[in-house]
């Protein structure tokens, strides 16, 4: 399996290619701000040609180029329903405060984005058989309603979860914005990748690569959670 990534714009957000292998086709996730041209270059880099786009939210800092992309490419970009509205309408998920603040800073006081032609909705517990890769979808709410996970096994059976704002290395997506819930963040942690072992690989949205493993261990947010059938 191939795995590549850069992080995009402003908000350096990962964005994630998935492929069986080279010159194959590919799964894009999350191109964000700024996500065009080199997504172009690592497209080109590995000979991949996108057949969808996947969203683990829909925070702009994630969804800013997937029109482009979608469209550039004529594939779908697929959300869970709960995010969808942001796609359209990226200050759903903002405070009136970061709204300003992120529009006027960033975008020049304006931030005008919309749907690509094509959208599928996710749910929880799909499967996705995209790009000759199995990705199952796991509802995570807590970062937005509509967060979700994607995972997919290598050949030698290993887990790579790519976890977006929900778990990062040493910490977890913030839960202060429209959406958020800090309640229902920990039980997503706890119910959906506290049950994973410890050497399944997280691809976050922001920052380093990590494991289930490292963060059962060091994260501070996960310390005391209990393990459904485990206990603490």
């Amino acid at each position: 399996m191939l795995v590549a990534g850069f992080p995009a714009g402003s908000f350096q957000t990962n964005c994630y290619v998935v492929a069986s292998a080279a010159g194959e086709a590919c799964v894009v996730v999350d191109p964000g701000q700024d996500a065009v041209e080199p997504l172009d270059a690592l497209l080109a880099e590995h000979r991949l040609t996108p057949v969808a786009v996947l969203l683990t939210h829909g925070h702009f800092d994630h969804t800013f180029s997937v029109s482009p992309v979608c469209d550039g490419h004529d594939v779908p970009a697929w959300i869970h329903p709960d995010d969808r509205a942001m796609l359209a309408d990226p200050m759903k998920g903002l405070s009136r405060e970061a709204a300003g603040a992120f529009g006027g800073a960033f975008f020049g006081g304006r931030l005008e984005m919309r749907e690509p032609r094509s959208v599928q909705e996710l749910a929880d517990g799909a499967s996705l058989d995209l790009a000759s890769l199995t990705l199952r979808v796991d509802h995570t709410p807590g970062h937005t309603r509509g967060s979700v996970v994607f995972t997919t096994d290598t050949e030698e059976g290993v887990e790579v979860i790519i976890a977006g704002d929900t778990l990062f290395a040493g910490s977890i997506g913030r839960t202060d914005l429209p959406g958020g819930d800090h309640a229902q963040m920990l039980l997503s942690l706890r119910d959906k990748l506290l049950t994973r072992s410890d050497d399944a690989v997280v691809l976050p949205g922001h920052g380093a690569t990590t494991t289930i493993g490292r963060e059962r261990a060091s994260n501070p947010f996960l310390q005391g959670l209990p393990i459904p059938g485990r206990g603490l």
